[in-house]
């Protein structure tokens, strides 16, 4: 590593590949100067691991088709780790964000974080919604976190020349796609792993993250702080779901 980052605060990314099972789950850990990225120094350590793999995939899920400013991007999952980087990433940026949540506690967080309207989906018809929120034409961009599960209600919301950049998938992981209604209105799809992004995009988008939170009072939210050996109990946290924000594991002194 370059001299130059010897006792500099830092946030990484991507620590888990290249064949390193414990990630960043450990005292110590190398990887290329290229994954590391300088910490602000009103940013603790803790909110710093918040940012890593959510916040680089926020930021391409909100700007793979271009620039945002004036225009409107839906977030699904508004109160998640990705999708809540992903709206305060977008209103940074100048876009106007539409959310969808699962409960009046998320719908707050996701507005905290700059969501101008936020959906209940599981009580509102979301692409109805949308579509009355954009006076029928529809969104110009989704950042989705289930494409399967939400297909239907996104080519409704998705207007003409439209695009979407899906990062998950679980609701349905072989969804079938209706070719012909993404050819009528013109639709551009993307998909993400982020260890596959090019270089020069995953360099953007550390820069950019870096100059969004040089700026006090973003919201980098730690869920949990769990000892190093806590580990096994830190994941599941995770996977007991509800959480709001990131399970965080710190080394002792």
């Amino acid at each position: 590593m370059p001299r130059h980052w010897l006792g500099k605060r830092v946030w990484l990314y991507n620590g888990q590949r290249n064949g390193r099972w414990m990630g960043t789950a450990a005292e110590y850990i190398a990887v290329s100067a290229d994954l590391v990225t300088e910490l602000a120094d009103h940013v603790s350590f803790a909110e710093g691991a918040t940012l890593g793999v959510p916040a680089m995939t926020a930021h391409r899920s909100v700007f793979v088709a271009g620039p945002v400013q004036g225009k409107t991007l839906l977030v699904t999952g508004g109160a998640g780790a990705v999708g809540h980087y992903a709206i305060q990433l977008a209103t940074w940026a100048g876009a106007r964000v539409i959310a969808t949540v699962s409960s009046p506690e998320k719908a707050e967080r996701a507005r905290d974080g700059g969501a101008e309207h936020v959906i209940n989906y599981r009580q509102e018809d979301v692409a109805a919604r949308v579509l009355d929120i954009t006076n029928g034409v529809g969104v110009d961009h989704i950042a989705e976190v289930d494409f399967g599960g939400n297909l239907a209600p996104t080519l409704r919301c998705l207007r003409v020349n439209g695009s979407i950049m899906i990062y998950a998938s679980n609701g349905d992981r072989e969804p079938k796609v209706p070719v012909r209604e993404l050819m009528q209105k013109n639709l551009t799809v993307y998909a993400m792993s982020l260890a596959g992004v090019p270089h020069p995009d995953r360099r953007r988008a550390q820069s950019d993250i870096a100059a969004w939170t040089a700026t006090p009072g973003r919201i980098l939210s730690v869920a949990a702080r769990c000892p190093l050996d806590q580990t096994a109990a830190a994941h599941k946290a995770v996977e007991r779901g509800g959480k709001v924000g990131t399970v965080v594991v710190e080394p002792q002194p």
